[in-house]
């Protein structure tokens, strides 16, 4: 064994710094790096090195994203010997925002784990170790890689800021919450128990119609001059005949302020015109929400391009598009929302584990998908272009 991992659910990481040199103080040299930071014993004989990097979910949001989805699967599968003990852990893993992982150039010595172990206590995380065994801050352990218990009196730890964003439950949560996996269940789809629910209905600042159908009409707008984009289009004339659609249908300010300088900047990113381009996806949420759309079927394929620009194309002001509309139920677009999102669970678990999607669900129509209905349904108050896509 040659690694072992610190995670932490912090305010800051400031103070992880001084932690490292405090515990290293005496027989080692420490080297600043790029990633972190490597520790030299300074002994002649027996000499060790390792690495230690630090991450943190503010400045390293895709290593969260991609890895706490996968270790929240990973225990969620593991037959723990105390359910109770289990809910624990799971709570404890929703809300890491800080890693320190150490590797070392050698087998890792019982010297070297009390220093990890210090390193641990003066953190005040959970330790983890390449089978799975996780250790309290102590160095005692929580629950071995069979999931047999450990001595450990364990209670998860949060920081304030992931307190406050931490779950709220309701029976309107969990009948939607069981409603969806029944679903899944029915397809033969992997879920997690673990993931939350998503919020009641008077929990959500629903969008109006009127701005759904004006983020739909200014987003399809936009889609198309990424397009041309991507497609190395002449781009000052597309870019002229663009910006006057949307002032056609009077839709300039609901473009977002990514939207704004991609429309304007000189030279636009082929990368992100790809990005908008596959908003298609998100769009076709919206005007479904809209009753244009009649519904959303299993998303294994992309929508309807053609269709989704006619709906527009064939309205000649935005009023005209509007009254075409009927708002569908908050029910509705909730229920679809907690869909996408456990679908969009499955997606990373099976990618994460080397694995086809079930069904053969495309990640990329499901993470727009959510866009488009977490922002309806005013998910957190989240702004369109930082929809959260953690799972």
């Amino acid at each position: 064994m040659n690694h072992f991992t610190i995670f932490a659910s912090k305010n800051d990481v400031d103070d992880i710094q001084d932690k490292i040199a405090e515990v290293f103080a005496k027989g080692f040299t420490i080297e600043r790096g790029d990633s972190g930071y490597l520790v030299k014993s300074k002994g002649l004989f027996k000499k060790s090195r390792c690495s230690i990097t630090v991450l943190f979910e503010d400045t390293n949001p895709d290593y969260f994203t991609q890895n706490i989805p996968g270790m929240m699967g990973y225990y969620d599968r593991i037959p723990f010997q105390d359910e109770d003990l289990k809910e624990q852990v799971m709570i404890q893993i929703s809300v890491f925002n800080t890693v320190i992982a150490i590797e070392m150039d050698k087998e890792i010595t019982e010297n070297h784990m009390q220093l990890f172990t210090r390193l641990l206590a003066s953190i005040g995380g959970v330790g983890f170790l390449p089978d799975g065994t996780l250790l309290d801050q102590s160095g005692s352990v929580i629950v071995y890689s069979n999931g047999e218990s450990g001595p450990a009196n364990f209670r998860p730890q949060a920081c304030a800021r992931k307190i406050r964003s931490q779950e709220v439950t309701s029976e309107q949560g969990e009948t939607r919450k069981n409603r969806t996996i029944a679903f899944l269940t029915d397809k033969e789809i992997p879920y997690a128990t673990s993931l939350p629910q998503l919020p009641p209905l008077e929990g959500c600042r629903f969008k109006s119609q009127e701005e759904i159908a004006k983020r739909a009409v200014s987003l399809l707008i936009v889609i198309q001059f990424a397009c041309d984009v991507a497609q190395n289009g002449n781009i000052e004339e597309s870019r002229e005949f663009f910006t006057n659609m949307l002032r056609t249908y009077e839709v300039q300010e609901s473009l977002t302020e990514h939207e704004k300088f991609f429309l304007e900047t000189q030279h636009p990113s082929p990368q992100d015109a790809v990005n908008i381009s596959w908003q298609y996806e998100a769009y076709w949420t919206l005007i479904w929400a809209l009753g244009l759309v009649e519904e959303l079927d299993f998303p294994d394929d992309v929508c309807d391009c053609e269709y989704a620009i006619q709906v527009v194309s064939r309205c000649e002001t935005f009023e005209q598009f509007y009254k075409q509309t009927v708002l569908r139920s908050k029910e509705e677009i909730l229920d679809e929302a907690d869909k996408i999102y456990r679908l969009h669970w499955a997606c990373v678990d099976s990618r994460i584990n080397g694995q086809v999607a079930p069904l053969s669900l495309n990640e990329s129509v499901v993470m727009e998908r959510r866009r488009g209905l977490f922002w309806m349904m005013g998910y957190q108050d989240e702004e369109w272009d930082t929809i959260s896509m953690d799972t």
